[in-house]
């Protein structure tokens, strides 16, 4: 096996993108994120955090409590506001998933949380809903996966070296043992929580965990395929916490054929224990990138402009990758994070090696461990939380508890370049579709179209927390040739819905016309 590493080189110091703060205090810290096919968010900490900074509606308290104060919220996008929600039991460090028909099912937490399901419906007085007994495994800092069938896989978590679904397949159905978590399992500091999941195009699951990867055949219960261990000897899982996404996807003729798997950040394996001695590490800069559908996959390693722990990586709707939130030192974990990482990179996969990192403008708002990261519907990029902290702390802390929201804008959204930017005229957003299906697309363009350069791309929202986002993936679909309307000036162009729930789970998602790498506005639809 031939393994590449591509030493730093020159970066992009363009100090693309912009920051605009949305609210200084949504009353808790933005630990968990989730977008609502509705252009709200849903938003939780943990319900032992202490009294919070928002009250319960209706002079309402939890139950054998004196907490009469929210843990829980619903951020309104469109009208910048936020309404307190009711949750119940302990949320902290939990899992979830956007269901087929746009209800999160949020999984486990801590303790009296840890066997609990929880589902949430948007609506204008809808709040939260409990299963006590909804998992067979206590879940604290696992993942969860969509599924084709519409049901969710959760995998792993604290001392959980297994799998489930939701929906159960029964009352009675047990959790399956999974001998990849505790051969990647370190005795002390795990490194293995919060594993990178993805749904392969085959229905298998690419599974990284600590340094290593696997494919994975839920319904056989089996491993297919073992990765090469990424160079180095690193962690990437929590608490060394780096960041994995799949690349973008291309469907051609209702297949996909080629996908890679990126990981970047992360800490050295000595950093956790020197940590409690107050000795911060500094963070991995490296970045493995692979093509998972090779025959024979090799890492190609790269070196990022500043080394990252607890980043957040999300892929922007024209295909890039946001790096985004975090540390240069230490790991995951209370108090055990040094000098805050305030400048987000992009990451341009199109680019040659060594012109792949392009530096972005930084914010003032230092992003730590518990922070949160999430793509919004107009392209930028809703950034909260941050709490080192087993409680609420404001004042004498090294990084005072984050109760602020942020978006990143990034430099596609810039008014230099709206003449470029592609205005959906039709379909609207809320629109059905089918698997396969054909559906025609009209657009404006202020400036003079490129058809060469126009994709049409499908993102998934994702469930966003400890440097992770479940579910997410990006398609760029199979498109016809670009027309003029004569009469309008205004274009179309015919795109085919992706094959299969393999391909793409059912349910909602953001889809983005691009133009000379200008996405325009996102409108949802929802594959069924």
């Amino acid at each position: 096996m031939i393994l590449f590493y591509y030493p730093p080189s020159p970066v992009d110091c363009g100090l693309g993108g912009s920051w605009s703060l949305l609210l200084p205090n949504i009353g808790i810290s933005a630990m968990h994120m989730q977008l609502l096919p509705n252009d709200r968010v849903l938003i939780y900490d943990r319900t032992d955090f202490g009294t919070s900074n928002i009250s319960l509606p209706d002079g309402k308290c939890r139950p054998n409590s004196n907490d009469c104060s929210a843990h829980s919220v619903e951020y309104d996008v469109v009208s910048n506001t936020v309404r307190p929600l009711m949750v119940l039991s302990n949320v902290w460090c939990s899992s979830g998933s956007l269901m087929p028909d746009g209800t999160v099912a949020q999984t486990g937490g801590n303790a009296d949380g840890a066997f609990v399901v929880r589902t949430y419906c948007s609506c204008d007085t809808c709040d939260w809903e409990e299963i006590p007994n909804g998992l067979a495994q206590g879940r604290w800092y696992a993942t969860n996966q969509m599924l084709p069938d519409g049901r969710q896989i959760i995998i792993g978590g604290r001392q959980a070296f297994s799998y489930e679904f939701y929906p159960k397949t029964s009352e009675t159905a047990n959790a399956v043992d999974f001998p990849f978590l505790v051969e990647t399992n370190d005795p002390y500091m795990e490194n293995n929580l919060y594993p990178f999941v993805f749904l392969y195009p085959d229905g298998n699951l690419f599974i990284f965990a600590n340094n290593r990867a696997i494919f994975f055949d839920y319904v056989k219960n089996q491993v297919v395929k073992t990765f090469p261990t990424i160079p180095g000897d690193e962690p990437r899982n929590y608490p060394s916490t780096g960041s994995g996404v799949l690349l973008p996807m291309r469907v051609v003729n209702g297949v996909v054929a080629v996908v890679e798997f990126l990981v970047c950040g992360g800490a050295p394996r000595s950093a956790f224990p020197n940590a409690f001695n107050e000795i911060f590490e500094g963070a991995v800069d490296t970045c493995g990138r692979i093509t998972i559908s090779d025959p024979d996959p090799q890492w190609v390693m790269e070196t990022m402009p500043m080394a990252r722990v607890m980043g957040d990586m999300l892929l922007l709707p024209n295909g890039d990758v946001l790096i985004i939130n975090g540390a240069s030192a230490g790991v995951a974990g209370w108090e055990f994070g040094r000098d805050p990482v305030l400048t987000p990179v992009v990451y341009r996969l199109g680019n040659p090696i060594g012109s792949r990192f392009e530096v972005e403008t930084p914010t003032t708002i230092p992003r730590v461990y518990h922070s949160s990261a999430i793509l919004l519907r107009d392209g930028g990029v809703l950034v909260g939380g941050s709490n080192p902290h087993d409680k609420y702390e404001f004042e004498n802390v090294l990084y005072p508890t984050e109760l602020s929201l942020e978006e990143f804008s990034p430099s596609y959204l810039d008014s230099t370049v709206s003449g470029l930017r592609p205005v959906i005229i039709s379909p609207t957003t809320g629109t059905e579709i089918g698997y396969g299906n054909q559906m025609v697309i009209n657009f404006a363009v202020s400036n003079n179209l490129d058809p060469v350069s126009l994709m049409v791309t499908l993102v998934s929202p994702s469930f966003n927390t400890h440097s992770f986002s479940m579910n997410q993936r990006l398609l760029i679909l199979d498109s016809g040739i670009v027309t003029t309307d004569p009469e309008s000036s205004n274009y179309q162009v015919l795109v085919t819905m992706p094959p299969c729930g393999n391909i793409a789970p059912a349910g909602f998602y953001l889809l983005f016309v691009v133009h000379k790498d200008i996405p325009s506005e996102g409108i949802w639809i929802h594959i069924k």
